[in-house]
């Protein structure tokens, strides 16, 4: 993108433009690496963290954080608008390339089915989708207490996502398919990447990453208002 939306306006026609680019495909065949990626704020600071794991075994194989300011105001339904730069910036600083990204929110369990998910899978094209903690659109019948049950969740008659337990008897999560990712293979990985606790182990390992960046001393590192490259 030559010039990141400012208005609440261009970035509904951005929306609409990259969304017709979405493709609906089954998760790639082989997998080698996926990437979490997340963000956390501290007053008008907001710390992007992009952590790259090895599938197999779950180790850390890479990791970039950026540390700067929302590139857009606090729309419902615009939400990605404020974090896909930061994001884009700290893929640019992986040296490991991942097979698919993992986010902290959602793909087309959106109003207009374009959440963070499918906007960086656009943006990237990679394969992608998001992994909610809590619901933003959609209706659900109650899921089963095992590990591995789900329910789908529907939007206007639509299958948008799943909810699905990570744990047992434990608040379930919100699976949705963003770019070139069918829903069963996101919720295949997700249950692989959570061996131990309710959140993928992608995403704790962002969260952790963002966080510590935000904490570290204001020498470390100084926040500017992020400027979008030609080729986001």
């Amino acid at each position: 993108m030559r010039t990141w939306p400012r208005t609440p306006e261009e970035a509904l026609a951005t929306q609409e433009v990259l969304r017709s680019r979405l493709i609906s495909a089954p998760g790639p065949a082989e997998i080698d690496t996926v990437a979490g990626l997340d963000v956390a704020y501290d007053g008008d600071r907001l710390g992007a963290a992009v952590v790259v794991l090895d599938y197999a075994d779950l180790s850390v194989r890479d990791t970039a954080v950026v540390l700067g300011r929302p590139a857009f105001p606090y729309v419902p339904g615009l939400f990605a608008f404020r974090e896909v730069p930061a994001l884009l910036e700290a893929l640019e600083k992986l040296t490991v390339r991942p097979d698919v990204l993992i986010c902290d929110g959602h793909g087309v369990a959106h109003p207009r089915r374009f959440g963070l998910a499918a906007h960086l899978g656009v943006l990237t094209d990679l394969p992608a989708f998001g992994v909610g903690k809590t619901r933003l659109v959609g209706e659900f019948a109650p899921v089963g207490e095992e590990r591995g049950d789900r329910s789908p969740l529907i939007d206007a008659g639509e299958t948008v996502g799943a909810v699905l337990r990570t744990r047992a008897r434990v608040k379930p999560v919100f699976v949705s398919a963003g770019h070139r990712m069918d829903l069963d293979s996101a919720c295949r990985m997700t249950l692989r990447l959570t061996p131990e606790y309710r959140l993928p182990e992608t995403t704790r390992a962002a969260d952790r990453a963002c966080r510590d960046l935000l904490l570290r001393p204001s020498g470390a590192g100084r926040p500017g208002t992020l400027s979008p490259k030609g080729t986001h």
